[in-house]
């Protein structure tokens, strides 16, 4: 038996696994991706339009650390800036989730020991989760490749071949910190926030230069995809450079993987706090959700600083465009410009917070899978205690990185600071309505439980996509972030905001109640 034996049924098992959470990731990002030149060309259709975007793209510093350094004016080198750095984050987070997902994931649950057990070889679980994160990759390259060919064939090759090199860089380096950690929840925070630093260092050299040229610029994978230039004269060699950095670390990855115990790492995890007590639920919700608590708010205040520091500079970059008014308009509501744009990118951040409140609530489930639940439980802990914990945790640390979120805005503008924290508190109740779906899937049954990303991604797309497609007003009131005041700008409006916040207490409420009394999965 070879160190590979059983690769290929493990692939089948980890595909068939992930057949939702895939296709679904992909479809976002690919959409993402096609929605975008029909929409520059309705925004940017004359020569004069292209040729005065790329010259505040190149004056203003704020906006290129946002998105990147523009290229050139054709419509397949714009859609490559325009959501270049963003197709290839979010290839990156897919890619990280499933190798994750399919390694330690499945060591820390004890499914992985019993597959360990048959005729499967040392490295064939590693191989399976390094193909599955190929499959997506490479599924989101010919979707790309196929979508953009009409821009030009080159561009969309070399477009497409640069974010599955993105995402499979990240796959490999996340197969490495699976070997190093001995939580799942830890391997996916510290490559996320190797993600991160990848960001904000292509931001920082990109402020800098406005031709991608800074030396910090070449120290992130995003910087490498940005100079790659899809559409504009491609530089093929830097293909070379993610070939290189996935063929390491895959290499490093496979070397850990056969110097270790199932379920053990090379960095152990202590066992238990240095001081103090957990003498409630509440503490130990805290506890086990501190770190992403932390991480979250560090970005949002961040993000708010950024978004911020471009306001004023706003109306130079959509000088005289309607079509570009139009959209921030139909993001942020009737308004003024600035106003419109604050609005629309307060919002944006609420469908990210989104994504947290998921993922916090989503702990419950994770805690009852791998079992550790369940000795908690047989102490004095009742279960609505316990859930509690949680729930509050994901719901006040929504409202904590929105607040600083807004703070950010207020450094980063320098001016109106109650009006943006408004805009900013004005998304909790929706964020909180997804929430409450989150919790009232998981109490009804935890298989159900992961169904809730999908409403999360679902919502992400109507507002970030919907917008910008100019989607029928019914399809934009599916999402309860349609359904909230405009602010700053407008006028706030008390009804929608109270029927969300009873509607996600509702959602919360039924959630606890299923959950008292449904079975622990065992």
């Amino acid at each position: 038996m070879t160190s590979l034996t059983g690769t290929g049924v493990l692939l089948r098992f980890s595909l068939r696994r992930d057949r939702v959470m895939i296709p679904a990731w992909v479809a976002v990002n690919a959409l993402m991706v096609l929605s975008m030149p029909n929409t520059l060309k309705g925004l940017y259709g004359t020569e004069s339009e292209r040729a005065d975007l790329l010259h505040q793209v190149a004056t203003n510093a704020s906006f290129r650390a946002l998105i990147g350094p523009v290229f050139d004016d054709s419509l397949g080198a714009l859609t490559a800036w325009r959501v270049g750095v963003y197709a290839g984050a979010l290839a990156a987070v897919t890619s990280l989730l499933v190798v994750v997902r399919h390694t330690r994931d499945e060591e820390e649950s004890g499914r992985q020991e019993l597959i360990a057990s048959g005729a499967v070889g040392r490295r064939a679980s590693l191989t399976a989760a390094l193909l599955a994160a190929g499959v997506a990759n490479a599924v989101l390259a010919l979707l790309v490749v196929a979508g953009l060919a009409g821009q030009g064939a080159a561009g969309a090759l070399a477009f497409g071949l640069g974010l599955a090199g993105v995402g499979m860089l990240f796959a490999t380096m996340a197969a490495i910190v699976a070997q190093l950690t001995e939580s799942a929840r830890l391997a996916r925070g510290l490559t996320a926030a190797v993600l991160g630093a990848a960001f904000v260092l292509r931001a920082a050299g990109d402020s800098a230069s406005d031709d991608g040229s800074s030396v910090l610029t070449w120290l992130s994978p995003l910087g490498w995809l940005e100079n790659l230039r899809p559409f504009a004269d491609e530089r093929w060699w830097v293909l070379l450079l993610f070939a290189a950095a996935v063929a390491v670390q895959a290499l490093v990855a496979y070397e850990l993987a056969g110097r270790r115990d199932v379920g053990m790492s090379f960095l152990p995890t202590r066992p238990g706090p240095a001081a103090g007590r957990l003498g409630t639920a509440g503490a130990l919700a805290w506890r086990l959700q501190r770190g992403a608590v932390l991480g979250w708010s560090v970005g949002f205040f961040l993000a708010g600083v950024v978004y911020g520091g471009l306001t004023d500079g706003v109306a130079d970059i959509v000088g005289d465009n309607e079509n570009a008014r139009e959209i921030f308009e139909r993001m942020g509501g009737q308004s003024g410009l600035t106003d419109a744009f604050l609005a629309s990118m307060t919002g944006m951040l609420g469908l990210i917070a989104a994504l947290y409140v998921v993922a916090s609530v989503l702990r419950l489930h994770g805690e009852e899978t791998s079992a550790r639940a369940e000795p908690l439980l047989a102490a004095p802990v009742g279960r609505l205690r316990w859930a509690a914990g949680h729930l509050t945790i994901a719901f006040a640390g929504s409202a904590l990185i929105m607040l600083l979120a807004g703070l950010g805005f207020a450094v980063g503008y320098g001016k109106e600071v109650g009006p943006i924290l408004g805009a900013c508190l004005v998304q909790l109740p929706a964020i909180w309505v997804i929430g409450g779906l989150t919790a009232l899937l998981y109490g009804l049954a935890p298989r159900l439980a992961p169904a809730a990303w999908g409403v999360a991604v679902a919502v992400l797309l109507i507002g970030w996509v919907g917008p910008a497609l100019d989607a029928p007003q019914i399809v934009l009131d599916l999402s309860p972030f349609g359904h909230l005041p405009k602010l700053p700008g407008g006028g706030m409006e008390w009804g929608p905001v109270l029927v969300l916040l009873a509607l996600a207490a509702a959602l919360a409420g039924a959630g606890l109640a299923a959950l008292r009394r449904r079975d622990l999965t065992t």
